[in-house]
């Protein structure tokens, strides 16, 4: 069964940067590759390649638009079971406020 990854990422752009959000889906008790990182910041829009293996650094491919994509390895686990959340919140009876 196949478990959310919530993917930080950090891109810096010249002197900017913005912290960022991805979600890859990885088989239980797997760790993301490098690939999978790749492919889940090209589905965010980015056209990366990998610049760095041991850090998960990725440049921008378009030498105009020169960025790095620092990829966060520190992320916090996602232990919620999202389904069950949302199946209990529709069964809450909603009172109407007065």
């Amino acid at each position: 069964m196949k478990k959310e990854h919530t993917v930080y990422f950090k891109v810096m752009h010249g002197k900017e940067a913005k912290l960022l959000t991805g979600l890859i889906y990885l088989e239980e008790n797997t760790q993301p590759t490098a690939q999978d990182y790749e492919a889940c910041l090209k589905q965010c829009g980015h056209d990366v390649h990998i610049e760095n293996h041991e850090q998960f650094i990725f440049r921008s491919n378009d030498p105009n638009d020169d960025y790095l994509i620092d990829v966060l390895e520190n992320y916090r686990k996602n232990d919620k079971d999202l389904h069950a959340d949302h199946l209990a919140q529709s069964l809450v009876k909603r009172t109407p406020f007065l």
